[in-house]
């Protein structure tokens, strides 16, 4: 008799920002430094603002650890150090691991080029 292994993503814990990537196929590695700040319903800037790594990248996706827990379909802002990106996003993925968030958010319009921006 065969056996089979039944796999699946529901069961799937990712303990790096390069695990959460196997979820984008089309994410690429990225060491871009930004500045992320929580933006409230009412459009007003949260007193949460932190810096990080994005570690990898789509044209519209950008994945990075947060010590902050960040949670599904929340608003930020996303910035580099010259301010050629500033960008809303939004936070579509989150594993939580002890003192780090893994996060995927998706910006909320197409950025063109933003990779090359960084």
């Amino acid at each position: 008799m065969g056996h089979s292994a039944a796999t699946g993503r529901a069961a799937y814990k990712a303990n790096s920002v390069a695990d959460l990537a196997r979820f984008f196929p089309d994410a690429m590695p990225l060491r871009l430094p930004v500045q992320l700040t929580r933006i409230l319903e009412d459009h007003e800037v949260a007193d949460f603002s932190e810096s990080t790594i994005i570690e990898f990248g789509t044209s519209r996706e950008l994945l990075f650890a947060s010590k902050a827990p960040l949670e599904f379909g929340d608003q930020l802002r996303i910035r580099n150090s010259d301010g050629s990106l500033d960008e809303p996003a939004s936070v579509v993925a989150v594993q939580y691991q002890p003192g780090k968030t893994l996060v995927a958010a998706r910006f909320k319009r197409d950025v063109p080029n933003w990779i090359v921006k960084s």
